[in-house]
């Protein structure tokens, strides 16, 4: 291979290298990362579905059954996370997150010995509390590597629903409360209650007063997208309490799933369809989706905000998760943002208000058209380039005895 001179090259790499830092920079939809990950697969690798409750007319109670399969690679939310990245800034060591749900299998695969259980809470029979606990603190596991937002947290499990994963807001209030009293940094509420309670209500304002951050999922998970298409929107609680963070549940690109739950006052959304996570029995995995999903993913960096900034007060980690999100029509959580940003200084988010339900907006469109036009460019460029290498570069490499191929045999 004949070796190229260096001064034959220099000019057309400036060339290039002017091309390219002329390049139109109003193009941000490439940057979003809804466009970085593949569309979730987990229906494909064969995984069964993690239930937020089973059937409470069943005459027996059957717990969820052990998955056989396993996730053959890792899944978009954690991608679209970049948990790789998140985790060289901290693992969320020296806090707890107490985790309100259908309890957790302090055995469970990936859990290590992380989870400690209050009263009934130790025994999932519905496994959907343990399904979070994975995305929380799990400390992933085999070759696929499917580790929590938080790995070094500690988790207190709570139940705030019955066997059957039926929520109960006498239970949720009492968790609540059982979190307060273990002083936990963080508390995460998988269920959501259509009916606002009073006592739910004082244990909620109990817990901010003692500084812990309060997230809620801003939805129940929804059984099926049919069961939904009619439900009006409301308020769901603890979610639509003050000072507690409303997280939804989002696609790959952004956008709400069909079958979502209309609600209003969120403040987050987070990944919650197609998501990946062990159970409460054997070794295998199990797709999960829902509000719950990315309640979970938002109270784990939560965690690691807490580890990584102590002095600030829960108001301001709130407003540092929502200040750093990606935006859109409602904010989208990133995480490596969260824990890497440097804000100025500053007090609690404004309070939240009662709002009309919204959606976060799908980007796909103008993804594609700003995908066309970054063609466009990028073919002009390449016909700048091919004329100023006919006008400037060629005739000094004529000049210097360079002749084509075909030229020379002749």
């Amino acid at each position: 291979m004949r070796r190229r001179r260096p001064g034959a090259v220099r000019p057309l790499c400036g060339l290039a290298l002017s091309a390219v830092l002329l390049l139109p920079t109003a193009a941000p939809a490439l940057a979003d990362p809804a466009r970085a990950v593949p569309a979730a697969d987990g229906e494909r690798q064969g995984l069964p579905p993690m239930p937020s409750a089973l059937d409470p007319d069943a005459d027996a109670v059957e717990c969820t059954a052990a998955s056989r399969e396993k996730a053959g690679k890792q899944d978009w939310s954690r991608q679209r996370l970049d948990l790789a990245r998140v985790r060289r800034h901290g693992d969320g060591a020296g806090t707890t997150v107490a985790l309100v749900d259908t309890g957790v299998r302090a055995g469970a695969a990936g859990l290590g010995d992380r989870v400690t259980a209050r009263g009934a809470a130790g025994d999932d029979c519905v496994g959907h509390g343990t399904f979070l606990a994975g995305l929380i603190v799990g400390e992933g596991w085999g070759s696929t590597r499917l580790p929590g937002v938080a790995p070094g947290a500690k988790l207190l499990a709570l139940r705030g629903t019955d066997e059957r994963g039926t929520p109960d807001a006498a239970l949720v209030a009492r968790a609540v409360r059982d979190a307060t009293a273990a002083e936990a940094d963080v508390i995460a509420v998988g269920v959501a209650l259509p009916k606002r309670d009073k006592e739910l209500t004082s244990a909620v304002a109990d817990a901010l007063d003692a500084s812990a951050v309060v997230v809620a999922a801003a939805t129940p998970d929804p059984p099926t997208a049919n069961a939904t298409r009619e439900t009006p929107a409301r308020t769901y609680y603890p979610a639509g309490e003050p000072g507690v963070l409303s997280v939804a549940d989002m696609l790959p690109n952004g956008a709400r799933p069909g079958g979502a739950l209309p609600t209003g006052g969120v403040d987050l959304v987070a990944p919650g369809a197609g998501v990946v996570s062990g159970g409460p029995r054997g070794s295998g995995h199990y797709l999960g989706a829902g509000a719950s999903v990315a309640a979970a993913y938002t109270a784990g960096t939560a965690a690691l905000l807490r580890a990584a900034r102590p002095d600030e007060t829960p108001g301001q980690i709130v407003h540092r998760l929502t200040a750093t999100a990606y935006p859109a029509d409602i904010p989208q959580l990133d995480a490596y943002a969260a824990v890497t940003t440097v804000l100025g200084d500053t007090d609690a988010a404004p309070a939240r208000t009662e709002a009309e339900p919204v959606t976060v907006r799908d980007t796909a469109a103008a993804d594609r058209v700003a995908d066309r036009a970054t063609v466009f460019v990028l073919l002009g460029t390449a016909g700048v380039l091919a004329v100023l290498w006919a006008v400037v570069a060629l005739p000094r490499a004529r000049a210097r005895g360079w002749r084509p191929a075909d030229a020379a045999r002749d």
